[in-house]
């Protein structure tokens, strides 16, 4: 199979190139349609709802970053990973966390902190998608299927959007029923034995009544990781999703859209990699008394004893050995992913003036997941080990002692199971001869758990030890956290020229909103066995479990803010400037081990913006050029930490607050050289810097100093760079399309190199070097789309496609628990992808 994908690709590739270059002269215009063609591309002119109403993305006052369904297509856009360095100071990672569905957005240095709530919030169809306690992800598989648009809004959108957040929003927005029949269906075929199936059917029932959308897709692909140990593959793909809109016009001046989707998606798991262990660490390790117990000794093994040292460093070798696509796991790992969703938008113009408008969504998620954090046969850190090997099937690096697990201790239930109502009413004006608009509303957004959530781990075994009931006894945590957040707001935009002519295009926007936020929590953490529980926040023996737990509160309100202003000098420039406030809800923190670090505190940022857009004209070639520069007061920054509790022995986490300036320098440009010509790109310069970040630490510490910080007193972290900062984001791109001529058809490519410099992923450890790996290195890639659109006048489409053509070998994440757990594992990015796609076309 795969020798006939290559072949295909050379095949169509040489066939394709040679109908470019003896393409016929009739194809070429003058420059002047050329301008006329480039001003009315629909992949330069996007409308979008940044301001929840339609406008020409040049029109907006914003830095945002429009993708058009063609453009996702061309860049091969299927998941929040492939936006990465196409969007000004977007980084999309998994934060940390072991799953490689974790895929999070960070925008200017604001996104995702574990146990809180995203910095950045994903829309579909104006609804916040839900967001789980377990991993940093928003909704399942499937999000970017036949979308009408994708936009990425940069910086604090508190006035107008749903969620309260510091970052940014991310709008996905479903193709709507029209009045056309019509639709597409599309199959794709790749390396990794991909398969892919996707379509939409556009159904008019009663012109103009009621109009019915039907879209779905489904992929299956062989994963790109090897497990040595289980003989199969990690980082697959299996997934399903569907889309249903339904538009209902009963009567003039009224419409209701009803939208309801699913996904499923059941892989084997994430292929992490383990890169390092700490050998000192595991030696240095004491009991509650303080007496020495080390994991192992410079010596032999000694079965049911102690292991050698030896062991671990052979572990590192294999693992180095082996290479970054091939991994041992001692937990045969998987992730199964339910989500389902129905949304309501009903819109009734009360006048020319006025527009009513009422959302309202529930969404249910669900996912499970069992995972080899430490990626060794070690059970140093196994989440809901529900299969290990059989006896022999591991043995012990380095020695070939065979390796008797634990039997599986996984908790059988959802690590999030939860579900979310959201209600938004909104009332939108445009008065005074459309010099004046307005949107104002209500917002309320309930998350809440479904029955019971959590996960059972096996960890810190030593190696000579691994098996033993005694000494590897798994535990379990149980959590329940409920989110209910209400809010008002209000903004308006006035045309200055309503004042006095002298201030004709110029407008003044103001926007207000109160959000008031009350969590909920619960937390049980403990250790089983017949008769009882140890609890491991308290390091209390208990007759029961359930007294092993605690429940927290938190409720807190804000305000959010912004004024701006925006001067149209022509119809060619755009400057605008505004000043934001954003706030980002505080939490419960399930791992906590003193009563004082049950909840931690909300977010805030204040924002001042200036920029600029413009179509211009070089050499009577057009030019669109936006340019954005931004300055930020941070403020109570969440950083996760662990923490110990001297007084029960007991060890769990604790999130710190910091504050911080963040600055940095936004930009996109396109030019078109002639017609059918395209050549852009974005780029982005983000500067962050701790202002104060200081905490008094439960163990001792070192700091920015170069000091070891004793318990109880106070260190300072000011000298960590800030994570998830990728100080220089860059992309080009080339878009060319040529008609054929007659009946023939249209060859179109896009070209597209994305870069992303170096980052750091350590929040709390002086220096960062205690932690291998914690600075992810620069990576580019480079992806290619070729397409033949109306194949001799037909409804097929045929293309090519390929991303990371290059191979560049990159990671993505990194454990960070190399001073903590003693291993550290990383995880890699995709490698090439690459295959023939057959799209046909239905309707006229």
């Amino acid at each position: 199979m795969l020798r006939s994908v290559q072949n295909g690709v050379l095949l169509c590739t040489t066939a394709m190139t040679a109908i470019w270059i003896g393409g016929p002269a009739q194809a070429q215009l003058s420059p002047s349609s050329a301008a006329d063609s480039a001003a009315s591309s629909p992949a330069n002119e996007i409308v979008v709802t940044a301001q929840r109403r339609n406008e020409r993305a040049q029109d907006v006052p914003i830095s945002i970053t429009a993708f058009s369904p063609e453009r996702l297509q061309q860049q091969g856009v299927t998941q929040a990973q492939d936006l990465q360095a196409s969007v000004p100071s977007l980084v999309v990672g998994n934060n940390g966390n072991p799953s490689r569905e974790a895929q999070s957005f960070t925008i200017r240095g604001q996104g995702a902190t574990f146990q809180a709530s995203p910095g950045v919030v994903v829309y579909l169809n104006e609804v916040p998608l839900p967001a789980p306690i377990s991993v940093p992800q928003q909704g399942g598989p499937g999000n970017f299927v036949d979308l009408e648009n994708v936009q990425v809004l940069n910086g604090p959108q508190g006035t107008l959007f749903g969620r309260n957040t510091t970052g940014g929003a991310v709008l996905l927005v479903p193709r709507k029923p029209t009045n056309d029949f019509g639709g597409y269906v599309q199959a794709k075929i790749g390396n990794y034995d991909n398969r892919e199936l996707e379509g939409a059917l556009n159904l008019p029932v009663i012109e103009d009544k009621v109009l019915l959308r039907v879209a779905g897709a489904y992929q299956d692909r062989d994963g790109y990781s090897h497990d040595v140990i289980w003989n199969t593959d990690r980082d697959n793909l299996h997934w399903y999703s569907g889309r249903v809109g339904l538009t209902l016009k009963p009567f003039e001046d009224f419409e209701n859209y009803t939208m309801v989707y699913g996904a499923y998606s059941r892989t084997h798991g994430t292929g992490l990699v383990s890169t390092d262990i700490n050998i000192a660490g595991l030696q240095s390790l004491t009991d509650g008394a303080g007496n020495p117990t080390p994991f192992c000794y410079e010596g032999p093994t000694i079965p049911g004893a102690i292991a050698s040292c030896d062991v671990y460093r052979a572990s590192v070798a294999e693992a180095a050995a082996r290479g970054p696509r091939e991994t041992a796991h001692g937990v045969d790992s998987f992730q199964k992913t339910k989500t389902w969703g129905i949304t309501n938008t009903s819109t009734l113009n009360l006048t020319d003036e006025l527009t009513a408008r009422n959302i309202i969504s529930y969404q249910r998620f669900r996912t499970n997941y069992s995972i080899d954090s430490d990626a060794t046969v070690f059970q140093f850190d196994d989440g809901d080990p529900r299969n290990y090997p059989a006896p022999g099937q591991a043995v012990l690096p380095g020695d070939g002692t065979p390796i008797t697990y634990l039997n599986a201790t996984a908790a059988r239930i959802p690590r999030d199971d939860l579900k979310v109502f959201t209600e938004e009413l909104q009332l939108q004006g445009n008065l005074l001869d459309n010099r004046l608009t307005f949107t104002a509303g209500g917002f309320l957004y309930d998350q809440r758990p479904v029955g019971e959530q959590g996960a059972g781990t096996v960890g810190f075994c030593p190696a000579a030890f691994t098996g033993s009931d005694v000494t590897c006894s798994g535990y379990d945590i149980r959590y329940a956290i409920a989110n209910r957040s209400k809010a008002l707001y209000a903004q308006a935009t006035l045309d200055l020229g309503l004042v006095t002519p002298a201030l004709e295009k110029l407008k003044l926007t103001g926007g207000y909103r109160h959000t008031w936020d009350r969590i909920t929590g619960s937390s049980n953490y403990y250790l089983a066995f017949p008769g009882g529980a140890f609890c491991l926040a308290t390091n209390a023996i208990v007759a029961d479990q359930s007294e092993c737990g605690f429940e927290a509160t938190l409720k807190t309100n804000a305000p959010t803010w912004n004024i701006g202003v925006d001067y149209r000098v022509s119809r060619a420039l755009l400057l605008y400037g505004k000043i934001s406030r954003g706030y980002k809800a505080g939490g419960v923190n399930a791992n906590a081990v003193f009563d004082n670090t049950r909840t931690f505190t909300p977010e805030y940022v204040t924002s001042y913006e200036g920029g600029f857009k413009s179509d211009l004209r070089i050499a009577d070639m057009p030019l669109r050029l936006n340019a954005t520069y931004y300055y930020m007061n941070y403020r109570d920054i969440q950083r996760a930490t662990g923490d110990f509790n001297p007084a029960t022995g007991a060890g769990g986490a604790q999130i710190l607050r910091a504050n911080a300036r963040i600055q940095g320098v936004e930009a996109e440009a396109s030019l078109r050289p002639f017609p059918g010509l395209e050549v852009g790109g974005t780029f982005s310069y983000t500067d962050a810097k701790y202002k104060r970040y200081d905490y008094q630490p439960n163990i001792p510490v070192q700091d920015c100093t170069g000091n070891l910080v004793s318990p109880g007193g106070t260190a300072v972290l000011t000298c960590l760079p800030f994570q998830y900062v990728s100080p220089y984001i860059y992309s080009v791109h080339v878009s060319a399309e040529r008609p054929l001529g007659g009946d023939l058809g249209t060859i179109s490519m896009f070209f597209n190199y994305a870069h992303t410099a170096s980052q750091h992923t350590e929040a709390t450890v002086v220096p960062a070097s205690m932690k291998p790996g914690e600075k992810l290195a620069a990576f580019g890639t480079l992806s290619l789309s070729l397409d033949w659109r109306n194949v001799g006048g037909s409804r097929v489409d045929i293309g090519l496609y390929g991303t990371n053509l290059t191979n560049k070998l990159y990671r993505v994440s990194n454990s960070n628990t190399y001073s903590s757990q003693y291993y550290n594992a990383t995880l890699y990015g995709e490698p090439r992808m690459y295959g023939l796609r057959l799209r046909y076309a239905l309707g006229g």
